[in-house]
């Protein structure tokens, strides 16, 4: 790479937030010892050996990528929150934020023999569910103080893989916001698309428009949905 495209990437506005999310991570430590006390390590052992070399076998690792995800969104030292997360995986995320007396509850498609374990050993409620476009997500029963998802694999259409435009994400923002405890906040990420780039111009600037601060993968509504 240039000297003056690395210049270029160091005085962007990402460069300095990415820098100080990572200095408060140092500041506000979220040690392992009270996240894994009171799990059963002999069965997680037991599922991580019998599902080695599936990618999310490697529980230390995604426990601490998530570690990162709640103390980037310093939820580890605020009074406890309704969290929904969407595609919640292993329930890697939720798992930590009981730790801390949140109430979670995860929302995903029932493919995966080691998700549903590891739900289990952590303790993670699941409501099984398929997002798909223009399509509203079931009656939860409850209203949350944080949507998030993280890593995004929902925006594709089954037929052609191809990405979801706005009126695909209009429809589940608006679907969103009926979930969403008044002054309650979303969080997404999404994956790089195949040049690299994480979000066409156009979902850009529709993502702003309604009210999120966007940062490269990040989609952040710190106040509910702008109408």
């Amino acid at each position: 790479m240039k000297l003056s495209r690395k210049l270029g990437k160091l005085v962007r506005p990402e460069a300095y937030r990415r820098g100080w999310r990572r200095a408060q991570r140092s500041i506000f430590r979220l040690p392992f010892g009270p996240v894994l006390a009171r799990i059963d390590q002999h069965r997680l052992t037991e599922i991580q050996k019998r599902c080695a070399g599936e990618k999310y076998a490697d529980v230390d690792h995604w426990l601490r990528v998530n570690r990162e995800r709640v103390q980037d969104l310093k939820l580890h030292r605020s009074p406890p929150q309704r969290v929904l997360d969407l595609g919640c995986g292993g329930g890697f995320f939720l798992f930590i934020l009981k730790r801390f007396n949140h109430s979670v509850l995860g929302l995903d498609v029932d493919r995966s023999p080691l998700f549903a374990e590891l739900l289990d050993v952590f303790g993670v409620p699941r409501v099984v569910c398929e997002i798909k476009p223009f399509e509203p997500l079931p009656n939860l029963r409850q209203h949350f103080d944080w949507i998030t998802a993280f890593s995004i694999g929902f925006d594709r259409h089954a037929e052609t893989r191809a990405r979801w435009g706005t009126k695909e994400w209009d429809f589940l923002l608006r679907d969103l916001e009926r979930q969403l405890a008044p002054g309650g906040k979303i969080y997404l990420t999404v994956n790089p698309m195949p040049n690299g780039d994480y979000l066409t111009e156009e979902l850009r600037d529709f993502f702003s428009s309604r009210g999120a601060d966007v940062e490269r993968e990040r989609i952040f509504f710190h106040n509910g949905v702008r109408g």
